[in-house]
């Protein structure tokens, strides 16, 4: 397998022949390959097999095709579509908490942030649900109010009486 200057990998047919091996279940819709391939002919006797995507070089710059690929953030609609400032100042329990968040939320969204902060809920929720284990915090993330209330880690800035621009610096 080889990878282009986008660090995209691009297989080739004993790639594709080992991912099958591996784990017949692998999905391979996404895959870009050298040559195409026609897997109809291939693999007559399975059905719904998908078609490979033959590989193409952007035409493009690698810091545009990185420009491009950080504005893609795969989740689920509901999170894209998520009022996360309004969840976040849901989840406070007090006038300390509100004045905290409210004053984290200002400071996210000044640096553009809310869709990582849909994302992180997206990903405390999957991994909740997955009974995926992940650590209690460390480092400057843990001066983040807003990211204790969403579940990033179990350490309450507020107890603390820590400073997010530890964080957001």
């Amino acid at each position: 397998m080889r990878i282009d200057k986008y660090g995209q990998p691009i297989l080739n047919e004993n790639d594709l022949c080992d991912l099958f091996l591996r784990d017949p279940t692998r999905t391979i819709k996404k895959a870009y390959t050298e040559h195409p391939l026609d897997l109809d002919q291939v693999f007559l006797s399975i059905e719904n097999i998908p078609k490979l995507t033959q590989y193409v070089d952007i035409e493009s710059s690698v810091e545009e095709f990185d420009k491009k690929m950080q504005s893609n953030w795969y989740m689920p609609k509901e999170y894209l579509e998520l009022d996360i400032a309004k969840w976040v100042l849901d989840q406070c329990k007090n006038e300390a908490e509100l004045q905290r968040a409210g004053e984290e939320l200002i400071k996210f969204h000044e640096r553009n942030m809310f869709v990582l902060l849909q994302y992180l809920k997206y990903l405390v929720d999957t991994m909740r649900k997955n009974n995926i284990v992940w650590g209690v915090g460390r480092g400057s993330s843990v001066a983040s109010f807003v990211l204790y209330l969403i579940g990033i880690h179990r350490i309450n800035s507020l107890h603390y009486d820590l400073s997010v621009d530890e964080f957001l610096k």
